[in-house]
């Protein structure tokens, strides 16, 4: 019964995960969308300090699916393991992505096909191989595993680095090490999904009809994900402003599902029973995940498709099989060279002559 039950709480949360991704990746399009219509009606823009777009009925569409994504995020972590839920929300930017080439006409390259491709595929492998975490089902089990001697040195470490991160090296090397402000997003960010798994516990027992409002530590969870989610907002906030998005953001999911993973390990001792092959497949999933992430937004304004693949092909084929050109050959280069630098040429002088230069004579 009590493993029934559980594969009924993974469904839960695996559906309300990927209802998540969809839903937060369609926020975006829905408000690009109402933001261009304003553009084309001459409203002042936001990025100029305009509030045009709170009469917009697209951009409130985009708010309220973002709400409703995050509400679905929220309670995903109170039914499936957050090694699972987590690296799911890098499906949000795939659904970003393919929604934009067909409502936007932004155009998708062949980097941006392969990493979707990819990263679909870790989300599967990372599914079929998650693993299964300790039941916790009452805010009592919930404060024995935080008062864990390992997740009390976890912790600690967690908020020793963060302090030294903002304290002394955020000043000094923040505006131009990447690394820092990313670091310090994600550390803390582990503790704010261990926040919300403990309040998501809270909220269970809080429709179960049992007297969740007089326990403190459900005050405690709540004081610390708002002093988390508000350290996170700040940081990536400066990390954004400074360096570019398409750097900052697999830079960011790469830190911080590594941070959540290694958190929810040593909280809910997820990986203590699992095979070697589950292992092994969970940690595939997700480098592949890494992978498809790096490909989407690291080559996304390269102009590459199926059609430049001949002419590569054909030239990496002359380079492998060594061939070199022949004596005809470089003449014929050489002279159109020549036929194209006297053309070049002769242009400039007319054009030179035309505006009345002298030192085209």
């Amino acid at each position: 019964m009590s493993q029934t039950r559980g594969r009924y709480d993974f469904c839960i949360g695996l559906v309300l995960a990927m209802s998540s991704s969809i839903f937060i990746g369609g926020s975006f399009i829905l408000k690009k969308k109402g933001l261009l219509r304003l553009a084309r009606k001459g409203s002042m823009r936001a990025g100029q300090g305009g509030h045009a777009y709170l009469k917009e009925w697209l951009w409130w569409a985009g708010l309220l699916s973002m709400g409703a994504g995050e509400v679905a995020n929220f309670a995903a972590y109170a039914f499936a393991p957050a090694t699972l839920v987590t690296p799911l929300g890098a499906l949000s930017v795939l659904v970003s992505a393919i929604l934009s080439s067909f409502f936007l006409n932004e155009k998708l390259n062949l980097h941006g096909k392969i990493g979707c491709l990819l990263s679909i595929l870790g989300s599967t492998v990372m599914v079929i191989h998650a693993p299964q975490e300790e039941e916790v089902e009452t805010l009592d089990e919930m404060s024995h595993k935080l008062g864990d001697p390992g997740f009390v040195v976890f912790a600690t470490l967690v908020v020793i680095v963060s302090l030294i991160l903002i304290c002394v090296v955020g000043p000094r090397h923040g505006q131009t090490n990447i690394l820092v402000y990313i670091t310090i997003c994600s550390v803390i960010g582990a503790l704010s999904v261990s926040c919300v798994k403990g309040l998501g516990i809270a909220i269970k027992e809080l429709f179960a009809g049992k007297p969740v409002l007089t326990h403190p530590l459900s005050w405690i969870l709540l004081l610390s994900l708002t002093v988390c989610v508000s350290t996170q907002i700040n940081y990536l906030n400066r990390a954004l402003d400074i360096f570019n998005t398409s750097i900052v953001t697999p830079i960011y999911y790469v830190i911080f599902t590594t941070s959540v993973l290694t958190c929810s390990a040593i909280l809910f001792k997820e990986w203590q029973h699992m095979a070697a092959d589950d292992i092994i497949g969970t940690f595939s999933g997700f480098l592949t995940i890494i992978v498809g992430i790096f490909l989407l937004h690291a080559f996304k304004d390269v102009n590459f498709t199926l059609a430049n693949l001949p002419l590569s092909l054909r030239k990496d084929d002359r380079a492998a099989n060594g061939t070199l050109l022949s004596t005809y050959d470089s003449f014929n280069d050489d002279e159109e060279s020549s036929a194209c630098l006297g053309e070049m040429q002769s242009t400039e002088s007319l054009s030179a002559r035309r505006n009345g230069s002298l030192s085209a004579f």
